[in-house]
């Protein structure tokens, strides 16, 4: 199993693309703006989608994704999220005003994407691959997930706060690999990192110390306008672990 980064900044701007990974061919985690870069033969090849959460620069890109291969695929798209974030893209995206409901095009009977609701510790397998859900804490539902074969996991935490309940939960997860976690802003504006429910690199530091497995430690959704302060402050602040920034274009291996 691989995980490709199509893009892990917490904004846009040159090279910079919103959260979106790529699991082998056809499985994403997020639906940031990275997904943008597919060639239309890899967006047709994508068959579930599993969202942490409803703010755009993780969906931004899944009404054009639908929009653009659904005539391509032979069976629907499968969105996978908690029931409040189905109840977002239903009432705030595909709405026939904001973009058409493709549960219902081009008919009901036959829609070019279907939603799937999770809940938390929901297990869903795709092809000798498992997501599970975890715990996040942020402005609005949210999920993290850890998702793992039968020889290695990883934990991406999605948007999230501290959270003392996802930490059990990592270090309940066997041959854990890879930790994606986001760090959002710098300690210089750790009130508004409050208020967002987002890490800044002081408070990474001390929800790492909760963690008691020996995963690499891998940040994302840097904010693009304070790059590389936060990756100074993240080095600083990390304690006995040597995380590393993540680079749209990383390959994991698992």
């Amino acid at each position: 199993m691989k995980l490709r980064v199509l893009g892990c900044s917490g904004g846009i701007g040159a090279r910079a693309r919103t959260t979106s990974f790529l699991i082998d061919d056809d499985v994403l985690l997020d639906a940031g703006t990275g997904v943008e870069d597919l060639a239309v033969e890899e967006l047709a090849a994508i068959d579930h989608v599993f969202l942490t959460h409803s703010h755009l620069d993780h969906i931004a890109a899944l009404p054009l994704l639908v929009d653009s291969v659904g005539a391509k695929r032979d069976k629907p798209l499968v969105v996978h999220a908690l029931p409040e974030t189905i109840a977002a893209l239903k009432t705030h995206i595909f709405n026939w005003v904001i973009w058409p409901d493709f549960t219902e095009i081009p008919h009901y009977e036959r829609p070019w994407m279907v939603f799937e609701p999770l809940a938390i510790g929901s297990v869903v397998e795709v092809g000798g691959r498992w997501v599970r859900s975890l715990a996040a804490s942020h402005t609005v539902p949210a999920l993290a997930f850890h998702v793992y074969n039968e020889d290695a996991a990883l934990v991406f935490s999605g948007d999230t706060g501290p959270n003392d309940e996802f930490w059990r939960q990592v270090n309940g997860v066997p041959n854990l690999k890879y930790l994606i976690i986001e760090t959002a802003f710098s300690n210089g504006e750790q009130d508004l990192a409050v208020t967002a429910k987002h890490l800044f690199p002081i408070q990474l530091g001390q929800e790492l110390a909760k963690l008691q497995r020996e995963p690499e430690i891998l940040i994302t959704h840097l904010k693009p306008s304070d790059r590389e302060t936060i990756g100074r402050e993240i080095e600083a602040w990390a304690g006995r672990f040597s995380p590393r920034v993540l680079e749209r274009g990383d390959v994991l291996e698992l």
